[in-house]
């Protein structure tokens, strides 16, 4: 059985004069003298970033915040039209679909990235086997395939060029450079390493573990989402989208209409 922990939180606390975050004094540690990057890593990771790290973390949360009218766009669109007074009620039906299809893809790639870093067997031979796996059991390969960037995602190379300047040690860009050789091969066609899949290689580089990886995205697809909430309110398209499905998908039950 495992040991039963006291109850206890080493985040934040308070008193009459004073406000202490992981250990900083919030207003005179950090309001104005720290970027929403830097608190947001030190919040996560329980301590200031360097500047390389910044760079990377920067980079992510850029890349991730907006990916057009995707499921989840559109879906705080529709629920902004239904509910304008529920702004967060909007936001949080779009972040209902970040999940292993979009842009949460970015954990099971990093989940593959360490289990190869963890593997004592030919690099090689691990990353075959993995890529195997995966078109064996007909699931899509986290981090890898895109259906508009062909032959590549052009956001890749970018967020490798930056975490390789911020001074990281290239571990997790070379497996994954290996992994990809192996995808190709296994799929007899080349995919293009994704966005999210170069996103869980430049977060692990600076040691965000794979488990709390979709989290990022959630807070920075909300930044993305009210973004789109506020497009929405100067020039609606959710109508426009609610009267297209009425339009184009019939009904088709057995029991039809009296005419």
């Amino acid at each position: 059985m495992a040991k039963k922990l006291p109850p206890e939180t080493k985040i934040s606390t308070t008193n009459e004069q004073q406000i202490l975050v992981r250990n900083k004094d919030l207003v005179h540690e950090l309001i104005g003298k720290v970027s929403f990057t830097e608190m947001f890593f030190l919040h996560l990771m329980q301590r200031m970033p360097n500047e390389g790290e910044i760079a990377v973390f920067d980079s992510v949360l850029v890349t991730l915040m907006e990916h057009g009218l995707t499921p989840s766009a559109i879906a705080t669109r529709l629920t902004i039209m239904a509910a304008p007074e529920s702004v967060q009620g909007a936001i949080s039906a779009g972040l209902q679909g970040i999940g292993s299809g979009l842009v949460g893809t970015m954990e099971g790639m990093a989940k593959n990235l360490q289990e190869i870093m963890a593997s004592n067997d030919d690099l090689e031979a691990t990353c075959l086997n993995i890529a195997q796996r995966f078109k064996d059991s007909k699931q899509a390969i986290p981090g890898f395939g895109h259906p508009f960037h062909k032959p590549d995602d052009p956001r890749t190379p970018r967020l490798f060029e930056i975490a390789r300047s911020a001074g990281v040690d290239g571990r997790y860009i070379d497996v994954v450079n290996t992994l990809s050789r192996a995808v190709d091969q296994v799929y007899g066609k080349h995919l293009t390493i994704n966005a999210t899949g170069a996103i869980a290689v430049v977060l692990s580089e600076i040691g965000v573990p794979w488990d709390v990886m979709r989290g990022i995205a959630v807070v920075t697809r909300s930044a993305g989402l009210l973004g789109h909430i506020r497009e929405e309110q100067e020039h609606p398209i959710a109508p426009f989208i609610y009267s297209h499905i009425e339009e184009t998908v019939p009904y088709t039950g057995e029991r039809q209409l009296d005419e």
